[in-house]
């Protein structure tokens, strides 16, 4: 059997969460390998809404392993309350596992976050200012505390007297607040670490026995790929690595183990945050998406920016990630429209670009995008349809477009919020069959 990864193609929030969630009903093992409690995965299941910010979206199958590994920061306080928030509905998370190696984010983190961006003024990014870019930075600059030091009094004891006076020097000197009390901190982490210490263990070493014993293994990315600290749109990036090398980094797993690499792709593009976004929309069409898609962040509840679909961006998706097929959503959404802008390409000072500009934000400035406009279809509800032949004419002419500028088959098109309303493409494979350990995608001319 082989490996699953599911990335964002774009800046996050694409119902990633949804697609780990279905095929998590095929999957032994479910690990998310990066970023912290700035994510926010919302999954809907009959007439129930789950909203994970930690847990990997696999925890509602009680037969798979639910792996939190080495790569993610975590939020102590957080992670517990969304613990016995799934607990108080009914939910099992005897199956959840969090590496040893993952490191914690403290309560100087989130402080350091906020006043940082303060600081920043009109330039600030647009942080969730939960402590995520800190903690790794930290873990950068290898001071920081890890799962395996809090559920351990003497080396939590350890690892803070060593790191917090610098900590306090920052905050009491240059941000002129006050400093942060050992003794506290240490009565604030230890219960903490108590609830959470049978969770955590050698997350590595049960990867290594699932693909030993041939498991299949599903691969839960958080944020996206032009959010990607080094392939993203930098600096409005995250700390991390969603991208899919960002899975065999996050987890110990080698990249020849995977056998198929899923790119979310929203029908349309949005954004929490600061940044560029070529194709955003400040109009009522812009609006009629937002509140349409119901467009407000999972984690933080701000209203995200909101484009027409960046094609563009989604070819530099598909290779930097390798991917070898694509799930769009949100098409529901779009119905309605009379026509269908999607972007296929920037020009800038009149000239069109060859590449997209990846790598940092400078090189979109005064990038313009070229568009192909589509037939829309009528607003008649299609969230109850469950066939991909169903769907209109011209929707599932939209979805072959989008396939063909990735350049690799869709094999799902999302409907609506549900697990339901996910329609299997045809002539791609059922769920169960993309952990086969295949190597070669069915790409499509561009």
């Amino acid at each position: 059997m082989g490996a699953v990864v599911v990335v964002g193609t774009h800046w996050g929030d694409e119902a990633k969460g949804k697609l780990v969630d279905l095929l998590a009903q095929d999957a032994e093992l479910v690990i998310r390998y990066g970023g912290g409690p700035n994510a926010g995965h919302t999954v809907h299941v009959g007439e129930s809404t789950y909203k994970f910010h930690l847990i990997p979206s696999g925890i509602l199958n009680p037969k798979t392993l639910s792996i939190m590994a080495d790569g993610m920061v975590i939020a102590p306080a957080t992670l517990v309350r969304e613990i016995e928030t799934l607990q108080g509905v009914g939910i099992d998370t005897s199956n959840l596992r969090i590496s040893h190696n993952a490191h914690v984010i403290l309560p100087y983190h989130r402080l350091l976050d906020q006043l940082e961006e303060k600081l920043k003024g009109a330039g600030a990014i647009g942080t969730t200012g939960r402590g995520v870019g800190p903690c790794y930075a930290d873990k950068a600059s290898r001071v920081g505390v890890r799962m395996g030091d809090l559920i351990d009094p003497k080396r939590l004891r350890e690892r803070l007297t060593a790191s917090l006076p610098l900590k306090n020097a920052i905050l009491t000197k240059v941000f002129e607040v006050e400093a942060v009390e050992l003794e506290a901190l240490i009565a604030e982490l230890t219960p903490l670490g108590e609830k959470l210490a049978h969770y955590v263990c050698d997350t590595q070493a049960l990867a290594g026995e699932a693909l030993e014993a041939n498991k299949r293994i599903l691969f839960e990315g958080a944020q996206a790929t032009m959010l990607d600290i080094d392939g993203g749109t930098y600096p409005f990036v995250t700390s991390s690595h969603p991208i899919s090398g960002g899975a065999c980094i996050g987890t110990g797993v080698p990249p020849t183990a995977i056998s198929e690499i899923l790119g979310v792709v929203k029908a349309y593009t949005s954004r929490v945050g600061a940044g560029t976004v070529p194709t955003e929309l400040l109009d009522e069409r812009g609006d009629k998406i937002r509140e349409r898609g119901n467009e407000y962040g999972t984690t933080t509840g701000r209203p995200r920016r909101i484009g027409w679909l960046d094609g563009f961006a989604l070819q530099y998706a598909a290779r930097v990630n390798g991917l070898t097929g694509i799930c769009i959503g949100h098409l529901d959404v779009l119905a309605g429209f009379e026509t269908i802008n999607i972007c296929i390409g920037y020009t800038k000072n009149g000239v069109l670009l060859k590449h997209f500009p990846a790598g940092d934000v400078c090189l979109m400035d005064g990038c313009e995008p070229v568009y192909e406009a589509l037939p829309g279809w009528p607003e008649d509800s299609i969230d109850n349809i469950t066939r991909f032949e169903d769907l209109p004419t011209n929707a599932q002419a939209y979805v072959r477009r989008v396939e063909q500028l990735a350049g690799v088959p869709a094999r799902f098109v999302s409907i609506g919020p549900r697990r339901d309303q996910t329609l299997l493409t045809p002539n791609s494979p059922a769920p169960a069959q993309l952990f086969a350990n295949h190597k070669t995608p069915n790409l499509i001319e561009r």
